[in-house]
């Protein structure tokens, strides 16, 4: 038969749910600090030669690919804001490869 060591510490039983209420605590923290997530995203509407999407929570809207049917870039309140950030990156592609 094996001893058993009764010397080993062991933690108090209240330590389990201390350890749960920060962990609960720690995810709700970031839930709040990270706001929206951006899930329901409307449909894309189309402005000009761009589309964008428009986040039913929020606000906030994205740059739209409609061949790839996906949202694509940064997220912003401006869309004429999106779409010159949008042709000014492709302006710098386009000189990096010329």
């Amino acid at each position: 038969m094996s001893k058993v060591n009764h010397n080993r510490k062991h933690w108090p039983r209240w330590a389990w749910s201390l350890g749960l209420l920060a962990a609960g605590a720690g995810g709700a923290r970031a839930f709040l600090l990270r706001g929206c997530w951006h899930t329901k995203m409307g449909w894309p509407i189309r402005e000009g030669d761009h589309s964008y999407q428009v986040c039913l929570g929020c606000g906030i809207k994205r740059l739209f690919d409609d061949e790839k049917f996906r949202g694509y870039g940064p997220h912003g309140y401006d869309v004429k804001e999106l779409i010159a950030r949008e042709r000014a990156m492709r302006m710098r592609q386009r000189r990096k490869t010329a």
